[in-house]
């Protein structure tokens, strides 16, 4: 008996097989051999048999999805899969069935020497890993750009090293929460990977300038969690009670939402169908903007289509591959796709685009709100009471009080400078008083932006207004644009003042991150004109820049610049401590926020009505879910300090200065955790009487643009 049925898959793009494939088939299979991955022991152990790889049938695969591409492309491509899926059972059988992390880091180490960006491979190899990399590798990589070098290698590198995320999990026995398994299975499951292989298999690269913007990188994503949750449904049989696996989606939504495991796999193929009505809108309505925007020439928007499409025959024939290999739970599911079975397909999914497309304003039931209890002391800096009459001095003498947007009195109800205060408790006088003002100005432009944008329906003004306020930030300091509203005279203050002690290398770093967060109320208000709830795993994500998260990160690192490497940053240990509390307090001010935006505002980009649309369950429930999402990210950051953070500093042997820099970096994501909290509980901001005056529509953030690290750079 198989675990759960398999449910009805949303399959819009018909399967279609490459000609190729017989000659693929008998190319990959002499390969492997020449690899050493067939009948060759490892460890003691073989791998795969002839049976194996024939029965595996990855010639299959690539034929259904690359249909399009020559016999030698067809071959390399084959040879690339044909190594990962080796390299995964490898990996399973001598560092997963008997948990050797200490074996697997080593392992996965030396793999790193046979993909360089620039020059040539030197070491020898000493498994078939490393021997059919190395190969696969050099009939690659010289066709390419060094941008397309650069985003391969380090998605190789991220299938191959979060192979270590899974490990650890196994070793403690561990499940990983919604949020966390989404991005993470990105990186390990290596859809990524197969994007870049797609541009190599249509002959076409991404224009440089934009391979990097959101809506690349959302095709890439959406593309990516289609691929693995998919693979998920079919795998669970095989990778949970065969292998003991954790890294299952299904397995995720079983535990974390409670439910049986047919309920689990029903929610499972849910979200995957999101993430493909996502892909779909972001290539019909952001990418044709996204080629005007940066005047890409006829070549480069060949190469954009050329993409898209091939990462839809991907979608198309990896599911038909699915239910054909018996490496997968297939058993009785229809072959073939025909034109009946994708007009049915847009059918039964239709209700869920709806959904996602007809959000009205309800009425929201009574909740009170619980204690939101987190291990870390509240401070509150000295210098709070000049702060508030300094902060509010400045905003309305730069116009906050005389647009419309807000009054005096909601100002200093707001009481931004208590954030302030709690987040950055050593914070000197001045810099207390820039980083209150920071807090102003990114939640004054957060009320503004769905104000004066999204009512109004006004696209052209949004695009205009948000152009000029990034040239509000001008790189060498000289200001050219005259300010002709309270957010462009503000912000041109606030960068003067910010800025100005920067490294030029560090300004670029920091006008990018305030532009990311301009962008993302943009977005906010494109959703209002669509009238459409976002996608949960969309929204999350974006979340944290509508709230300013990653400004706020960007400026902290540059206070620890001098004692922490660069390439710290970028582990995949500091980025989970970041992004769990970013999450943590994003959805803090989500439940916080609900009754003011969803009854009185009409908003839809909120924690709680994206759960409740997405799962169709009722406020309460939505609830529910909101806050064990709130507890597993909380969870996750405390675990990153108190036990990956310590364990990266011995396996990265890092020196004393920079465990000091990154161990107060940590103490500083627990004043703001905590802070913001403490400024939730007080503000007025979300009482009755502070909901009338602000005309807000989309998220209340705190506008965390500001966090105290804007302090330490500013005197």
């Amino acid at each position: 008996m198989q675990p759960f049925q398999l449910p009805e898959f949303y399959t819009p793009f018909p399967a279609r097989l490459n000609p190729n494939l017989d000659r693929a088939r008998a190319h990959t299979r002499e390969w492997a051999r020449e690899m050493d991955m067939v009948d060759v022991p490892q460890h003691g152990t073989v791998i795969w048999t002839a049976e194996d790889l024939e029965a595996h049938d990855y010639a299959l695969l690539c034929a259904y999805t690359h249909p399009d591409c020559d016999g030698e492309t067809l071959d390399l491509i084959t040879d690339w899969y044909v190594w990962v899926f080796y390299f995964d059972d490898h990996f399973v059988e001598l560092y997963k069935r008997n948990p050797d992390v200490q074996g697997a880091q080593a392992y996965l180490d030396r793999l790193r020497l046979f993909m360089p960006v620039t020059g040539v491979i030197t070491e020898e190899p000493a498994n078939p890993v490393e021997k059919g990399l190395a190969d696969l590798w050099r009939r690659t990589v010289p066709a390419h750009s060094r941008d397309w070098r650069e985003r391969f290698a380090e998605n190789t590198k991220h299938l191959l090293d979060e192979s270590m995320w899974e490990l650890h999990n196994i070793s403690a026995k561990r499940l990983s929460n919604p949020i966390e398994y989404v991005e993470m299975r990105r990186k390990v499951g290596g859809a990524p990977w197969s994007a870049n292989l797609v541009e190599h298999a249509v002959g076409l690269e991404l224009p440089a300038r934009i391979a990097r913007t959101r809506p690349v990188r959302v095709l890439r994503d959406t593309f990516s969690d289609a691929v693995h949750l998919r693979n998920d449904l079919f795998s669970y049989e095989r990778e949970v009670l065969d292998e003991g696996e954790l890294s299952n989606g299904v397995l995720v939504f079983e535990k974390f939402l409670g439910l049986p495991t047919q309920e689990a796999a029903e929610a499972v193929n849910d979200l995957l169908t999101s993430r493909l009505h996502q892909f779909e809108h972001t290539a019909l309505t952001e990418v044709p903007i996204l080629l005007e925007e940066h005047s890409v020439d006829p070549a480069g928007r060949a190469a954009v289509l050329g993409y898209v499409k091939g990462l839809q025959d991907w979608q198309a024939g990896g599911h038909e591959w699915h239910l054909r290999s018996s490496r997968y739970m297939n058993r009785g599911v229809p072959l073939g796709m025909s034109a009946a079975s994708i007009l049915g397909s847009y059918a039964r999914t239709m209700p869920q685009r709806l959904r996602q497309l007809t959000s009205t304003p309800k009425v929201v039931e009574p909740y009170e709100l619980p204690s939101f209890d987190v291990p870390f002391p509240l401070s509150l800096s000295p210098h709070l009471d000049r702060a508030r009459d300094d902060v509010a001095h400045w905003a309305v003498e730069q116009g906050f009080t005389s647009e419309g947007v807000w009054d005096e009195d909601g100002l200093r109800g707001f009481d931004f400078p208590l954030c302030s205060a709690g987040i950055d408790p050593d914070a000197t006088e001045q810099e207390l008083f820039l980083s209150g003002c920071w807090l102003t100005w990114g939640t004054y432009a957060d009320d503004a932006y769905p104000l004066w944008f999204g009512k109004t329906r006004d696209l052209a003004g949004l695009k205009t207004e948000t152009a000029r306020l990034k040239e509000c930030m001008p790189l060498d300091l000289v200001q050219t644009v005259v300010p002709a509203n309270a957010m462009e005279r503000s912000l041109a203050d606030l960068w003067q003042r910010t800025a100005a002690p920067m490294t030029p290398s560090f300004r670029a770093t920091f006008r990018t991150t305030v532009e990311a967060m301009l962008d993302s109320w943009v977005w906010e208000v494109v959703n209002m004109h669509h009238n459409r709830i976002p996608d949960p795993v969309d929204y999350v994500e974006m979340r944290r820049s509508t709230f300013g998260s990653e400004l706020t990160t960007s400026l902290s690192r540059f206070s620890h610049s001098a004692t922490v490497p660069t390439h710290l940053w970028q582990t995949r240990v500091v980025q989970t401590m970041e992004r769990s509390a970013m999450d943590y307090c994003t959805m803090l001010n989500d439940v916080f926020s609900y009754r003011k935006e969803t009854q009185y505002e009409g908003e839809v980009h909120n924690i709680v009505r994206v759960v409740e649309n997405f799962l169709q369950v009722p406020q309460k429930r939505a609830f529910e879910i909101a806050y064990a999402l709130m507890d597993a990210r909380l969870d996750q950051f405390v675990r990153s300090v108190e036990t990956d953070l310590p364990r990266m500093f011995d396996d990265l042997a890092l020196d004393a200065s920079a465990r000091a820099g990154l161990t107060r970096y940590a103490d500083e994501l627990k004043d703001w955790i905590i802070g913001i909290i403490h400024w939730h509980e007080q503000t007025s901001r979300y009482d009755d009487a502070g909901m009338f005056p602000v005309f807000h529509q989309g998220p209340s953030g705190l506008g965390t643009s500001a966090l105290r690290l804007t302090s330490r750079v500013s005197s």
